[in-house]
Formats: C-alpha cells, structure tokens, sequence
C-alpha cells in the first residue's frame, strides 16, 4: 500500500497491508500503524476502510504530535 501523506504533496511512505480472508469477510491491518485496522464484506471494501483508518490514526498521530515513522522514514516527519 503506498499512500501520499497530507504534509507535502511529494512526500510517500510505503507501508505493509494485510489482508485475511474469513467467511464472513476480509480483516485487513497495517502491520507498521498500530491501530490501523478493519474489514470488509469484500476485498475492496477492506482496501477503502484500510486507507480510511490509516488516514485518522497518522492525522490523530499529527495533532498529537507523535512521530511514529522516525525510524521507518525519516522522510515522513510531522511538520507539526
């Protein structure tokens, strides 16, 4: 999953996107974000909640200041 960040548009950081298929569904988590994660009914429906839940918990990371990736990517710093 590669998503561009709110804090310039050149700025990219790659992240790794499980899914897991169950009979009811998909379950899908980002495994460097915790507290991303959510499902689906089908698998595209998993990938839109996925990118949805990333967005609120990086923009909550923002507002609190919180830097999570300074070792992942040092090109993805908050210019908070």
């Amino acid at each position: 999953m590669l998503l561009k960040i709110g804090w310039h548009d050149s700025m990219k950081l790659k992240l790794t996107a499980v899914f897991k298929k169950f009979p009811e569904g998909y379950a899908a988590f980002v495994e460097e974000l915790p507290g991303a994660n959510t499902q689906g009914t089908t698998l595209a429906e998993a990938r839109t909640n996925l990118a949805e839940a990333v967005a609120m918990v990086l923009e909550a990371s923002r507002e609190l200041g919180f830097n999570r990736f300074s070792s992942v990517n040092s090109s993805a710093r908050s210019r908070c």
